[in-house]
This record gives structure tokens, C-alpha cells and sequence, in this order.
């Protein structure tokens, strides 16, 4: 299988993230990156370079203009207002406050963010960008012919909403290859989402539409972080009603419960008439999971990769979270094992 990867992801680098009322080193690293890369490299699966920076009209199909700027803008910004370190919001646009963009950027950090687990540094933006860019041109090889490739993104991107980030998440990787395949023709994609935290920001950007299935098993959004979307009578709305499909699971969730969950997510595909797949891959499911509390291990993942494939579905894999250092790469390459010999 392809890999798609950008030796970029190193410019988004924040000196810590704010967990409970201490900074912490971020659980967000580059490290996770290398990790991945070394076991893929090791299991024959060479590495390449975006072949172009994202195309600016399609991500503007999936994020709004206003959010596009603030991103691009905001480090430059911060500097400017003399914000020392890297930039995090003081305040939030929270319930009964004004829908305007403050002109302050301490303001408009807390317009944009919904979480404080992620910071913009100088490198930030780039990074996102050129994140973008591998699920792109992932996409790109896939609508070529290709059965399926692999974009190891970072900074992941499924908590992204079309103008909020957060969940150490900028732009939306997933709906950004997403769209991409409808722009190639075509007329009903699927997205998996099989990272342990939901993908709130998928949903958002595809809640009203009926051209993009919106697939998610995760943690009960009431004990894990996104905790305010992610609850299964989120079904979707207007042309998307019965298009949104959350499949939350309880604390401790074995394999087997997770595998048949799973095979739900792909039944509601196949009935979908889906003609192409994206695969939010988060393998933070693993029992040992400093954030999660599922109990999946490294041959689960394998076996993840399998059902996915037996949708015969041209596939995108997109990498979102993960933060078990020593198992991260073991537990992608299992993944992409898997889904090779499906």
C-alpha cells in the first residue's frame, strides 16, 4: 500500500498541553509520527512526499473562509499582540455570548478552539497544511486506480469542524479526501471513523449532508473527550438525516463487542451505496492507551484492517490518534497488514 507522509508534521511542535490544571508535555508528538514511520518502513511499505499542497478551493468546500484565515493568520497575530509562547485562548465563545469574530486575537482564538489540548506555534499552520496535502494526494492515488493508500497525517485532523479546532486537530483530513472523491465523481462517499475518541469534527462538516456517510465507533461521549457530540440519537439533519451514524461503547469494551460494532459500521456502508471508503484510522482502542479505555490488541487491528478491505471499497486510511508510543507503529502497520491481505 501507499504511504503519503510530510517530514512537515515536525513544525507543529507545542511545548506542553493544558490536562486538568497542569501543562504537560503533549500527548500530540512528533514522536508518534516517527514511531509509525519506522514500523511501516520495516514492514516493506516505502514512504513518499505529498506531490502538491492542497488544492485552497477544496478546503474551503470543507472548512469555512473566515476559519481558513484565522488559521493561516493567527500565529503572525499573536506575535504582534506580544503573546509569549504559543498561542492558546484566554476565553471561549460559549453559550449566550456574541457570534462575533472578536478583532483582539486573544478573542478569536476562543471564537475558533472548542478544547485547550492544542496551542498554534510558528510552524503550526505549514504543518497543517502540508497534512492536508498527504490525504490529498493519498485521495488522488486512490481516484487514479489505486485499491487503497495511506496518509500519515499530522497534526490528525477528525476534530476539526468546519470553523473550530481542537483535539490537537486544525484541519480535517478525513472530510478533506473525502470531498475530494466526490469531486472525482463520485456521488456517495463513506467515512469510518475507528479512532477511540469521536469524530466530532466529521460530523459537523457532513451533519446536513446525505452525499457522505458519517460512520463513528467510540467512547461513550459521556465519560471521554469529545463528551459533547459523539451520542448514537446524532443521526444527522435535513438531507442527512440517517446519514450520521454514532456507535458509542462503554468503558472497558472487549474485542469482540468492538469487532461487531465494527461490522454494524460496515453493514450501514454496503446499504448506503457508498462507492469509495475513508478510514479515520486512530489505533487509540489499544488497551494500553494512556487516554482511552478500550481493551483491543495489536492482532485486533489486523483484524480491523481486514473488514475494512471486504467492503472492496477503493480506501483512503488517514491517521488520526494513537498515543501508546511503544505500540503505535506495530498497531498502523497491523492495520494496513490487515486490509493488504482482506
Amino acid at each position: 500500500m501507499r504511504v503519503v507522509a510530510s517530514a512537515d508534521h515536525v513544525l507543529h511542535r507545542p511545548a506542553a498541553e493544558l490536562s486538568g490544571s497542569a501543562f504537560v508535555p503533549p500527548w500530540e508528538c512528533p514522536e508518534r509520527w516517527e514511531r509509525v514511520a519506522t514500523a511501516l518502513l520495516a514492514t516493506g511499505h516505502p514512504i513518499e512526499a505529498p506531490d502538491a499542497a492542497v488544492d485552497p478551493a477544496l478546503t474551503a468546500r470543507v472548512h469555512a473562509p473566515d476559519y481558513l484565515d484565522f488559521l493561516a493568520n493567527a500565529w503572525p497575530r499573536w506575535r504582534d499582540s506580544g503573546g509569549i509562547g504559543d498561542a492558546l485562548p484566554s476565553v471561549f465563545a460559549v453559550r449566550r455570548t456574541s457570534e462575533r469574530v472578536p478583532g483582539h486575537i486573544d478573542g478569536q482564538l476562543g471564537h475558533y478552539a472548542f478544547a485547550m489540548d492544542v496551542a498554534i506555534t510558528a510552524g503550526s499552520w505549514q504543518a497543517a497544511l502540508s497534512s492536508a496535502a498527504c490525504a490529498d494526494t493519498a485521495r488522488r492515488r486512490v481516484s487514479g486506480g489505486e485499491r487503497a493508500a495511506f496518509a500519515l497525517c499530522r497534526p490528525p485532523g477528525h476534530h476539526a469542524a468546519r470553523d473550530l479546532y481542537g483535539g490537537y486537530c486544525f484541519l480535517n483530513n478525513a472530510a478533506i479526501a473525502a470531498q475530494g472523491l466526490l469531486d472525482d465523481g463520485a456521488t456517495r462517499v463513506a467515512v469510518i471513523d475507528v479512532d477511540f475518541h469521536h469524530g466530532n469534527g466529521t460530523q459537523d462538516i457532513f451533519y446536513a449532508r446525505d452525499d457522505v456517510l458519517f460512520a463513528s465507533l467510540h467512547g461513550d461521549p459521556s465519560l471521554a473527550f469529545p463528551y459533547v457530540l459523539g451520542h448514537a440519537d446524532e443521526t444527522g439533519s435535513g438531507a442527512g438525516e440517517g446519514f450520521n451514524l454514532n456507535l458509542p461503547l462503554p468503558h472497558g469494551c472487549a474485542a469482540e463487542r468492538w469487532h461487531a460494532t465494527l461490522d454494524a459500521a460496515c453493514r450501514r456502508v454496503q446499504e448506503a451505496g457508498a462507492q469509495a471508503l475513508v478510514v479515520s484510522l486512530g489505533v487509540d482502542a489499544f488497551h494500553a492507551d494512556p487516554i482511552s479505555f478500550f481493551a483491543l490488541r495489536t492482532g485486533d487491528f489486523t483484524r480491523c484492517g481486514a473488514r475494512l478491505a471486504a467492503l472492496g471499497l477503493p480506501t483512503v486510511l488517514v491517521m488520526e490518534g494513537g498515543y501508546a508510543l511503544e505500540a503505535i507503529g506495530a498497531n498502523v502497520a497491523a492495520t494496513l497488514a490487515g486490509f493488504e491481505s482482506g
